[in-house]
């Protein structure tokens, strides 16, 4: 099937209609936004009377914000008019929706559609939540919702439910000021951030703010935060391979031949960490330092001599 005999649906990842899809008609146009009359009705605050309208036209499919209030988003950018493709994703309002091919749906009339989405609908309002927008993090990996919730300037506590624990990341204004893992206090918030961009699965949910004060608040964008993160993540990976297990027991060498003048200060330090805590893992989560550059001089260390995998 070519390009531009797909038959295209847009995928609600999160917000109102979560986990319906909207199937798109060639030469055809849908208008999002709060007014009852419209295709895609999204009763909220954030979204305008007529906020967006789709079209497709000739194969292409072309968003455009209908000088919306608060903006329509694509893949975490402001937009006034684009051409999108698949796997895109949209924020307008708190619904996050996905450019999906596949032909489920789409043989549906308009109204057909509308009814089905209502009904996706009709069943989430049924379980009501103070959460103001919910997902899964395959469906929208954690930086670029992160980023979308930095563009569009989004306040509250987005939490991140995975099998390597609950992270917390606080945004006030799009702006990330504070993170923890597990309510831990022992890992500092930027470790705690770096650490979550690597999960892939589980779920998220931005609740309400919480303004409890917090002992020091992150000074960085949200935007050098993440270039940072998946810098220190691609080198992570890098390295991963010659690291010991998690729960490997480091020692000093013995007899002790290479010199201690030879290390840099944050060798040395990692040096004490080994000999006061010796597990990898605590060593990871004792240093203020990042995973990454704690590892690299663990690496370093066990490739210098200076300490031992039991």
């Amino acid at each position: 099937m070519s390009e531009s005999t797909l038959a295209f649906s847009l995928r609600f990842i999160s917000g109102k209609y979560q986990g319906g899809e909207f199937p798109l008609q060639p030469d055809r146009e849908i208008v999002i936004g709060r007014s009852s009359e419209l295709d895609v009705v999204l009763v909220e605050d954030m979204v305008s009377r007529k906020h967006a309208r789709i079209q497709t036209t000739d194969g292409q499919i072309v968003i455009q914000d209908l000088g919306s209030t608060n903006g329509t988003f694509v893949n975490g950018e402001k937009v006034k008019k684009m051409a999108l493709k698949e796997g895109d994703r949209i924020l307008i309002g708190t619904s996050i929706i996905k450019l999906v091919t596949g032909d489920e749906g789409a043989a549906l009339s308009p109204e057909a559609a509308r009814q089905k989405l209502e009904q996706t609908g009709n069943r989430r309002a049924a379980a009501p939540t103070n959460k103001t927008m919910t997902g899964a993090i395959e469906e929208i990996p954690l930086p670029d919702l992160m980023q979308l919730l930095s563009t569009s300037r989004k306040s509250g506590v987005l939490t991140v439910r995975s099998d390597h624990g609950v992270g917390k990341l606080f945004k006030r204004k799009g702006a990330l000021y504070h993170a923890n893992i597990d309510e831990s206090t022992t890992v500092p918030a930027r470790k705690a951030i770096f650490r979550m961009l690597t999960w892939t699965q589980g779920t998220f949910e931005l609740e309400a703010p919480d303004e409890t004060p917090v002992a020091e608040e992150l000074q960085e964008s949200t935007e050098g935060l993440l270039m940072e993160g998946m810098r220190q993540l691609d080198e992570m990976t890098r390295i991963q391979p010659d690291l010991p297990a998690p729960g490997a027991q480091l020692a000093l060498a013995t007899p002790l031949e290479p010199l201690l003048r030879e290390l840099t200060p944050p060798q040395l330090d990692t040096l004490q960490s080994i000999i006061n805590l010796s597990q990898l893992q605590q060593i990871l989560d004792k240093r203020a330092r990042s995973d990454y550059e704690t590892a690299q001089a663990i690496l370093d260390l066990i490739q210098k001599n200076y300490i031992v995998v039991r």
